[in-house]
């Protein structure tokens, strides 16, 4: 019985779009969780003509000990049988808690002072929208924010979104989790 109550926990918590980390939570004005990301939110190129803009995005403090705070927009279902790296963003200073519409533009401008864009897998230090191949089922966009225990991340400018992703995993606190979808 207490395995099947386990299991049963664990199978509503993998089906959930939002994932709360104790009292740290990632929002979207832009976005609702498991909704369908909107012509804002796709790329424009590969086949796409979307806006290519970031969403807004909010979130709660991070945990005691957090020094500064990392984004990450990930697609597991894009068929290069390692995802697809959307948007990286790190050394976002510790009391910023926002990104405002269009902070991932390719200047950088609206990001908080010291924060980093990493390299994406469309090969830009900008936010990357979706573009799932056609006939696809929809794919899932998971946005995180990760709270880290280090003020910077220290890798070279045109490192992968692996090794940054790498680097946020070995120094985070704690991170909060919305999905959202597109397909085409």
């Amino acid at each position: 019985m207490f395995k099947m109550r386990i299991s049963l926990i664990i199978s509503v918590c993998l089906l959930s779009t939002v994932v709360y980390a104790g009292n740290f939570t990632l929002t979207s004005p832009t976005i609702k969780p498991g909704a369908f990301l909107t012509d804002d939110q796709v790329f424009n190129g590969f086949g796409c003509s979307g806006k290519n803009q970031s969403p807004a995005l909010k979130w709660t403090a991070g945990p005691t000990g957090t020094k500064s705070y990392a984004i990450t927009v990930y697609d597991p279902d894009a068929p290069t049988g390692s995802g697809w790296w959307h948007w990286v963003v790190y050394n976002i200073p510790a009391n910023v808690t926002e990104l405002s519409v269009g902070a991932g533009d390719s200047t950088g401008k609206l990001l908080p002072p010291g924060a980093v864009q990493g390299r994406t897998d469309y090969g830009t230090h900008a936010f990357g929208g979706a573009c799932p191949p056609k006939g696809d089922k929809p794919h899932r966009y998971i946005f995180t924010v990760y709270a880290l225990k280090i003020e910077r991340i220290d890798v070279p400018y045109d490192s992968t979104a692996a090794l940054i992703g790498f680097m946020i995993n070995s120094n985070s606190l704690e991170k909060a989790i919305f999905t959202a979808r597109y397909g085409r």
